[in-house]
């Protein structure tokens, strides 16, 4: 199996933004199979790496926006995924995980040639790593209930699109394998 690396998308999160209300509830039901997928990534000592909004906070930092995203309105949400001492973090300030970011770098270093992605927004930003992940030759998986979204109709069409046009595996999170 090509080295895996799982992709956590946005997940540090203070939902202190217009469509919060609307994001939390998916977000709750997401939540699980993040874990999920997680620990079996750790414990296959596959690699995880966050990628996560810089808020407009340009000076910020992964420890910073892990702070804010504790103090803000649902700690709860953040406090089971919050990034371990081994994970490794990019900073994005655009939708895609890769646009302007480190990220196909930091990959190519690690040897990964699938990706699994996971967090939120699925018809934003999961959808547009998972097209630009699909441009640069990565296996994409997208587990379905590892993706948390704002409309449910547009999450559902993204996850379609990811499945058609970008060949992404769109499954469970309990199918997903990680390197042993």
């Amino acid at each position: 199996m090509p080295r895996t690396a799982l992709i956590v998308i946005d997940m540090l999160n203070a939902y202190e933004h217009e469509d919060a209300d609307d994001l939390v509830a998916s977000v709750r039901e997401a939540l699980p199979g993040v874990t999920a997928l997680l620990k079996r990534a750790r414990a296959g000592e596959s690699p995880v790496v966050y990628v996560n909004d810089n808020f407009g906070r340009w000076r910020s930092h992964h420890g910073e926006i892990l702070d804010v995203a504790l103090a803000g309105r649902h700690p709860d949400l953040v406090e089971p995924v919050a990034p371990e001492e081994d994970d490794l973090f990019v900073v994005k300030a655009r939708h895609s995980a890769f646009y302007e970011t480190p990220l196909a770098y930091l990959l190519g270093r690690l040897g990964a040639e699938r990706l699994v992605l996971c967090g939120q927004v699925t018809e934003q930003c999961v959808l547009y790593s998972a097209l630009d992940a699909h441009i640069r030759h990565f296996d994409v998986v997208v587990p379905r209930d590892a993706v948390a979204h704002i409309d449910g109709r547009l999450a559902e069409a993204a996850l379609r699109m990811m499945s058609r046009n970008m060949s992404a595996d769109v499954c469970e999170a309990a199918e997903v394998a990680f390197d042993d």
